[in-house]
């Protein structure tokens, strides 16, 4: 196995770091040069924000804080908001243009405000036009935005759910924005009984317009991060392992690849998708298309992120995971960002990064 380049900076203090082995192709690192991008990932399983980019030298460079079930992260250049165990946290790139960390990171990723919503269970994340920040609320079946006072401040609910409960009736899950609104979601099941979507994990899955509240595609297997890019709506079919697009008009999932894992979390870079993959786990994942599938095809089930190409439906550039960590959840491009790091809350280096704006009497 290969190791990336750099230190892991920001892990939990007082705790070991998972065991986990990386492996990547070759050419990863170049394509994230070339695109001018990198990404936010997200682990639940082993509580852990990962940056991913390409150090100066030219290496795939991978970076890590600890954040107890780290899981819907959405970000740019200059911010990243993610969703944990119970708080919304906002990250600040606190570096000015031209300015380093270390001589080789431009991105220094730092939480400046973590608002407690309680447990939630929150899945992605998206930012509107205006920088607000929607938030997939899954254990209350709806959507929702931060409250000064009170958990949260509900926005949205699919019209079969009669009310809020903390009971993950649909499992709500996945959302796309369009034009900086909430636009398509995504369900396991058409319940408004407490987990009633377990039993249509196989061919229960929806994706809803949110504007109309019209099922726009249903009979699908658990599918996770619906997303708009290029004027066609994308989504993982995670039960059956495809990446596939939505036609509009029929409500027909047209898969454009298979991937060896269940599938969530994606993000587009130019022509190609950014998938993440996670080993199937037993109880809520097992017993699928996908077990079959794999079966069918002698392939064992990753963990990582596979780099598809939209023209082929072929594998460009992959990275993978072994040992501790098999489940990812989450995953954002960081456009015109090379090589970004952060430091988490509970890390030894937060208590000594300190920042200021620059004073008035400086002009």
């Amino acid at each position: 196995m290969r190791e990336s380049d750099a230190p892991r900076a920001g892990n939990q203090a007082d705790n070991d770091t998972p065991k986990v082995g990386i492996d990547f192709s070759a050419g990863f690192a170049a394509f994230l040069k070339a695109a001018n991008t990198s990404f936010a990932f997200t682990s639940y399983q082993s509580g852990r924000l990962y940056l991913a980019g390409h150090s100066p030298d030219g290496k795939l460079a991978l970076h890590e804080a600890f954040y107890p079930q780290a899981m819907g992260v959405v970000g740019d250049a200059n911010r990243i908001y993610l969703g944990t165990l119970t708080q919304l946290v906002r990250l600040e790139n606190v570096l000015s243009p031209g300015q380093m960390a270390n001589e080789r990171h431009d991105r220094l990723f730092v939480p400046r405000n973590m608002q407690t919503f309680g447990n939630i269970d929150f899945h992605e994340l998206g930012i509107r036009d205006g920088g607000g920040v929607v938030v997939v609320n899954t254990r209350y079946s709806c959507l929702c935005e931060p409250s000064l006072t009170h958990s949260f401040r509900p926005i949205w609910k699919p019209d079969f759910i009669s009310g809020l409960a903390p009971e993950d009736r649909c499992h709500l899950n996945g959302l796309a924005m369009v034009d900086g609104r909430p636009k398509y979601v995504t369900a396991v099941g058409r319940s408004d009984t407490a987990e009633g979507w377990r039993a249509m994990r196989q061919d229960g899955g929806l994706v809803i317009d949110v504007e109309s509240d019209r099922i726009v595609a249903d009979g699908l297997s658990m599918p996770h991060s619906p997303r708009w890019h290029r004027g066609e709506l994308w989504v993982l079919n995670s039960g059956t392992g495809e990446l596939g697009r939505i036609d509009r008009s029929s409500g027909d999932f047209r898969p454009l690849a298979f991937l060896p894992g269940f599938l969530r979390g994606l993000a587009f870079i130019g022509d190609y998708a950014v998938v993440g993959l996670s080993k199937p786990r037993n109880g809520r994942f097992e017993g699928l298309t996908l077990d079959q599938a794999l079966a069918d095809r002698g392939a064992d089930a990753w963990c990582g992120i596979q780099v598809i190409s939209l023209e082929t439906g072929e594998v460009a550039e992959w990275l993978r995971f072994d040992g501790a960590i098999s489940e990812l959840f989450s995953i954002a491009a960081l456009p015109r960002v090379a090589n970004p790091i952060t430091i988490g809350p509970q890390s030894k280096e937060i208590a000594e990064l300190v920042t200021w704006e620059r004073p008035a009497w400086e002009g």
